[in-house]
Order: structure tokens, then C-alpha cells, then sequence
């Protein structure tokens, strides 16, 4: 089983949105969408995890190498809506993940008051469900 992503940036926010079960056969896929990520823009990253139905330690893993990449690009990783059967535990060496409850409140803690929301920019696998 893998993954299907979509990217998103409005406003210098980057949203990351993962479908489907992050485990060992999805992980380098996400990891290729974090580098798409990490190509494009140089603001947050938020990883929406919505419509993610789960994830193993792998998928786990990759998330936290994440954060390390972005970092090293001078960007920060937070999550939005991790799935309820378990939590991201990084180790030592990774930078602080900071999570949200839902994208919603991710994107708001960004949004400076009155900022309303804009145009975007989209790109997306072909089997992101709609």
C-alpha cells in the first residue's frame, strides 16, 4: 500500500497533505514529496495528515527525517491531525515537531489577524482522492 499527496502554498504556508498508510513501501514516496517540497518555497511546512489512515515506526521515521531535511533548509515541519493510533516520538536529534489538532488550526496559527485566505498554488498525485 503507499501513499497519495497533494502540495499546497498560500500565503508562504506549505501544506503538505498525505493520503493513505504511511508505512515501509510508502516511505520513500514521501520522502520524494518532501523533496518536492523542499524545492519549492521557504516558508513552513505543515503536514496534513487528515486523510491518512495510519502509519508504522517507518512512516514514523520518515516524518522525523523530515523535519531534519526541512531544518536543514532553514524551514520548519509542523503536523496537522496525526491518525489516533499512536504519536510521533522523535528522538533527541530531531528538531521540535510542533502538532496541531486539524489543518485548520495549524494554518491559523500562522495567519496574521485579518490575513484572509488567497489564491494558492496546488500540485497533487493523480490518485489524491477528491
Amino acid at each position: 500500500m503507499t501513499i497519495e499527496w497533494r502540495y499546497t502554498v498560500e500565503q508562504d504556508i506549505a501544506v503538505l497533505s498525505v493520503a493513505g498508510h504511511l508505512g515501509r513501501d510508502a516511505a520513500h514516496r514521501f520522502t520524494g514529496a518532501v523533496g518536492w517540497v523542499l524545492a519549492r518555497g521557504s516558508g513552513p511546512v505543515i503536514i496534513d495528515l487528515t486523510e491518512l489512515r495510519g502509519w508504522s515506526n517507518e512512516g514514523q521515521l520518515a516524518i522525523t527525517e523530515a523535519a531534519r531535511r526541512l531544518a536543514d533548509g532553514g524551514r520548519n515541519l509542523e503536523l496537522a491531525a496525526i491518525p489516533a493510533d499512536g504519536s510521533l516520538v522523535p528522538d533527541g536529534s530531531c528538531p521540535t515537531i510542533p502538532v496541531h489538532c486539524d489543518l485548520a488550526t495549524a494554518l491559523a496559527a500562522h495567519r496574521t489577524h485579518g490575513a484572509a485566505d488567497g489564491e494558492g498554488q496546488e500540485w497533487r498525485t493523480t490518485g489524491w482522492p477528491t
